[in-house]
């Protein structure tokens, strides 16, 4: 089954074409990664690939609780445990960087840091926090064209301290709601600038960053996740001009030779569901412009994902919440055995349970 093949990702061999979703699970003590993640990562080694949870590359990043960072030489010493975990046990894993911009509370983080986004443009709802429980999403403070240099920098420094700390790569986080889409996406960019306005100039932040990202450690090991038509963290969905706005986009990324092009669905979740000829146009336009591998994810059963490799539409398909309570879902699927159901309840809390005690199969 061609789910179980190996396959070179820009010169990286890897084991097999399932990928680890990145999630957030909220474990980093202090924002650095312990040995309780290294734990959680090593455990999952036998997927092809593993793209962490999201990590913020700036203290201004690090909206949610408990999320890790990747912007001092503390939380770069923590990943490296992580990586030699998930090496020794011979699989590849590649970093996600992560800023969460308006998404997040002033309450979760450092002092002298900030909320910051495109636009004064609040995210409704509330988030968690440690000290205060459930808090209001603070009103971000627009970003300067300086801040915006600032952010492209701090990209580029975090995939540096990436490739230090073992990984092998980095993924950008251009999608669900976070920074990059908050550019993107003209219900939380209404700047009339160079960075808002038309597609062009929502889409420029994106392209500065994987340029950045590229420049320091290289296409081969930059790839980069996209949420089209995603509603996620108050994103608008299907918005007039999206279809031509990503198609621009992904053909500049495609230019910049990236390893990847990750593209989410979470139609199997709720959202409403992406209009699927744009989908395949886009994975289209990346190859042609120069870009590598394409991954899918969302809603997979192996079948599917066989399936959608099998006819071309994708090299690389991921997993997110099978993992959470299958360490060994890569041996599960090829057993054709059943799958743990995961405690929703602990997906966010600190500590060992409902982290790291789910059994393998063979115990």
């Amino acid at each position: 089954m061609k789910l179980f093949s190996a396959f070179s990702l820009r010169g990286i061999p890897l084991q097999n074409r399932i990928v680890m979703a990145p999630m957030t699970r909220s474990r980093a003590t202090d924002n650095i990664p312990g040995p309780l993640m290294a734990e959680y990562y090593g455990q999952r080694a036998s997927a092809g690939l593993i793209i962490t949870e999201g990590t913020s590359p700036s203290p201004n990043g690090l909206g949610y609780a408990r999320i890790p960072g990747i912007f001092t030489p503390e939380q770069r010493t923590g990943w490296r445990r992580v990586t030699d975990e998930v090496h020794a046990r011979e699989g590849r894993i590649f970093l996600q960087i992560m800023h969460t911009g308006r998404v997040g509370s002033l309450v979760n983080l450092k002092t002298g840091a900030e909320i910051i986004g495109p636009s004064a443009i609040p995210l409704a709802g509330k988030v968690w926090s440690d000290v205060k429980g459930e808090v209001p999403y603070d009103v971000p403070r627009t970003m300067t064209e300086h801040d915006i240099a600032v952010a492209v920098a701090e990209y580029a420094r975090a995939a540096e301290f990436a490739i230090e700390a073992g990984f092998d790569g980095v993924e950008i986080h251009g999608a669900n709601g976070y920074l990059i889409t908050q550019f993107l996406d003209p219900g939380s960019n209404n700047r009339d600038d160079g960075y808002g306005g038309d597609a062009t100039c929502r889409n420029r932040f994106a392209l500065d960053v994987a340029r950045a990202v590229v420049d320091t450690i290289g296409s081969a090991r930059t790839g980069i996740r996209l949420s089209p038509y995603g509603v996620f963290n108050d994103m608008s969905g299907a918005y007039l001009g999206i279809a031509e706005q990503y198609t621009e986009l992904v053909a500049g990324l495609g230019a910049l030779e990236l390893a990847y092009l990750h593209l989410v669905d979470h139609s199997d979740m709720g959202a409403p569901e992406p209009d699927r000829v744009v989908m395949s146009a886009l994975c289209e336009a990346f190859r042609n412009t120069g870009g590598g591998t394409i991954i899918l994810s969302g809603g997979y059963t192996p079948e599917r994902a066989t399936a959608d490799l099998e006819r071309g539409a994708a090299d690389l398909v991921a997993f997110g919440r099978p993992f959470i309570a299958n360490p060994d879902l890569v041996q599960r699927f090829r057993a054709g055995a059943s799958l743990a159901a995961a405690d929703q309840a602990t997906f966010y809390t600190p500590g060992r349970e409902g982290y790291t005690d789910y059994p393998a199969l063979v115990e």
